[in-house]
């Protein structure tokens, strides 16, 4: 079970639901969007809508305590909906290239607006990283009024790697960098205790 923190918006319970059925549909990052959804059976605030090429094919999110309660289920149960009528074909997949060199691994914490979602925040870590970032992982949430009012921090751990070489330090912070520095442009993001 995962800190309090981390169920305070419900983007990270369906961000992180929904990656797993990403990975299992196997629909390419860019297609998919995710964001704050109001639908029931799902607790106000704790839903996301799960979008494929711009059309809504999904929700996941936490339970209305109500819904709980009727069917029984423990507090803060979470759920999915797919309409897999409406889920798009799989891309066609190639195997990745594996790379015999050591990757990169670099965590970054960034405060943004407690709206800001952390799928928006990820794409532009994504797309400021450049080619030698190889994976963006969300691993925590945190709010609390050291970081202001209405903010948030979204950690994110950086796996970078080059197919040819082992890359430098300043190799790995200089993509860092741009990531974040895409992020900052984007949704406003600062890098935690600077």
């Amino acid at each position: 079970m995962l800190p309090a923190a981390h169920n305070t918006d419900g983007q990270a319970d369906g961000q992180r639901q929904t990656k797993t059925h990403e990975e299992g549909v196997r629909i390419k990052r860019q297609r998919i969007e995710v964001r704050r959804g109001a639908q029931a059976p799902w607790h106000p605030g704790r839903c996301a809508e799960i979008l494929v090429d711009g059309q809504v094919v999904g929700y996941a999110g936490e339970l209305h305590p109500a819904v709980c309660g009727t069917l029984e289920l423990p507090r803060r149960t979470s759920a999915t909906e797919l309409d897999l009528d409406s889920v798009p074909y799989p891309d066609v997949v190639t195997a990745p290239a594996i790379s015999g060199f050591p990757p990169a691994l670099i965590d970054v914490a960034l405060v943004v607006p407690a709206d800001t979602p952390a799928a928006q925040v990820e794409r532009a870590l994504a797309e400021g990283a450049g080619t030698l970032l190889e994976s963006v992982r969300l691993f925590d949430v945190y709010a609390s009024e050291q970081l202001g009012a209405g903010r948030k921090s979204l950690a994110y751990k950086l796996t970078f790697r080059a197919p040819d070489r082992t890359l430098t330090a300043q190799e790995a912070v200089t993509a860092r960098d741009a990531a974040v520095a895409e992020a900052a442009a984007r949704v406003g993001a600062t890098l935690r205790g600077t």
